[in-house]
């Protein structure tokens, strides 16, 4: 059975960063990415990468603050969320499939979510 299991949530102030990993068991994926999901609000795409590297997306919303990278010899991906605002808070979900890019909104795996909270 696929597993994607995610770490690296918590409590950050505004400004401050964090680093979410997420380590896929069992296969291995072309496409890993990130999603988030505020409360009262649908889930939204931040950021996916092809596993070359070749190929990144980003949400506007976090372009030049969060960066996506993969380690292939682990299987995993990492968010590095630098500089982070209060609207960033969200529960983050890591997801994989053949492709991700900026306009899905579906994947075929997804992770179990970590919660990230940043106080003004």
């Amino acid at each position: 059975q696929v597993q994607l299991v995610e770490s690296g949530g918590g409590l950050v102030q505004a400004g401050g960063s964090l680093r979410l990993s997420c380590a896929a068991a069992r296969r291995i994926f072309n496409a890993m990415a990130w999603f988030r999901q505020a409360p009262g609000k649908e889930r939204e795409f931040v950021a996916a990468q092809t596993r070359s590297g070749s190929t990144t997306y980003y949400a506007d919303s976090v372009k030049g603050r969060f960066t996506i990278s993969r380690d292939n010899a682990k299987n995993t991906v990492y968010l590095q969320m630098n500089s982070l605002k209060p609207e960033d808070t969200a529960i983050y979900y890591c997801a994989a499939d053949n492709w991700l890019d900026s306009s899905s909104t579906e994947a075929q795996y997804w992770g179990q979510g970590t919660q990230v909270t940043v106080s003004s």
